[in-house]
């Protein structure tokens, strides 16, 4: 059934004005330029404004500068993508499983299951695991040994959460996410590999978002920690005993190696790639593709690499950047004399 709500009650829920009728009755939200007379839509972006005059929604979502100049119904406030954000969970499509466990869901007699949590089809609950009120686990996914999943906790499709893995309350963890795998630790001897036995955990705090197949290794010793209100995106590589802080961000791609702590408010783009053992300052943001080799210790905006362009000079570019080398010893002759 779709959801309905009147402007007045998401006006509360986001603490938005409301310019209109406040009896206006949306079921859906849209883009400004596909929206229907029954839906909401938002103007955030400035390039999009001049869809403002033709959009056919029923009420839009607006900054009080552009409320001015849009006759049609709308919620006024300073930052219409909050707003947006904030009510965009009233019109999600994802209808979710009742509370209760299902027949085909596997159950450990010594697991604590919440009677409010919902465990889906074929799920798997290991023993010793503690599922607190609320708790959404879908359809394959498996919760290992002696791992603890705090207050309105939602594990999408197909998850793997390994054994002792923590989860603070309402993160989300996406379809095809592996928590608590081992790390990658070897020592190299007598010409071979010989395994170092995973003994840490992985801690993840409250209100994280973990995207689809997404890796956080296990501690080697200690626990790998993600601290509240991360949010990882896709494919992204966490080694063990990595630490994340509060509020960072990570797109998608990015790979960290063991034991470097990422900094609280950091923005990562997609396909950086971090050494091991680094500490990054608090508020750092590290574009596209930079490979970062040492610590960060001030916060500030870090790239590497180089920007792409038309093949024939990105060749002739490589064999000037062979040659950097020497053209240095040279200036430095040159200012000796």
């Amino acid at each position: 059934m779709t959801a309905q709500y009147t402007l007045s009650e998401l006006a509360q829920k986001c603490g938005a004005r409301v310019q209109g009728d406040p009896d206006r009755q949306v079921s859906g939200l849209n883009t400004l330029q596909d929206a229907q007379s029954h839906e909401l839509s938002f103007l955030a972006n400035p390039a999009y404004a001049r869809y403002l005059a033709t959009t056919r929604a029923g009420a839009v979502i607006l900054g009080p500068e552009a409320a001015e100049l849009y006759a049609g119904d709308a919620l006024v406030l300073a930052n219409p993508y909050l707003g947006y954000a904030q009510l965009s969970s009233c019109f999600a499509t994802d209808r979710g499983a009742a509370a209760g466990v299902h027949p085909s869901a596997v159950v450990d007699a010594s697991a604590i299951v919440h009677p409010s949590a919902a465990i889906g089809v074929n799920a798997v609950i290991e023993a010793g695991v503690s599922i607190a009120a609320n708790v959404r686990i879908d359809a394959g996914t498996v919760v290992g040994h002696d791992s603890v999943l705090d207050a309105d906790v939602h594990l999408h499709r197909n998850v793997t959460i390994c054994h002792g893995v923590t989860i603070g309350a309402r993160t989300v963890i996406h379809c095809g996410a592996v928590i608590g795998s081992d790390g990658f630790g070897n020592a190299y001897a007598d010409g071979r590999w010989h395994k170092i036995t995973q003994i840490g955990g992985v801690v993840i705090g409250c209100d994280v978002e973990v995207g689809s197949n997404t890796c956080i290794d296990r501690g080697a010793l200690g626990d790998t920690e993600i601290h509240d209100g991360v949010r990882l995106d896709n494919l992204i590589q966490i080694a063990h005993n990595v630490i994340i802080g509060e509020n960072t961000a990570i797109a998608s791609g990015v790979g960290i190696s063991g034991s470097t702590r990422i900094g609280k408010n950091c923005t990562i783009a997609g396909a950086a790639g971090f050494a091991g053992h680094l500490t990054i300052a608090d508020g750092t943001f590290i574009s596209g593709m930079a490979m970062i080799t040492r610590s960060i210790p001030k916060a500030g905006s870090y790239s590497s690499g180089t920007g792409f362009m038309e093949s024939r000079e990105w060749r002739r570019n490589v064999v000037r950047f062979r040659q950097l080398d020497e053209l240095a010893r040279r200036v430095r002759k040159l200012e000796q004399r």
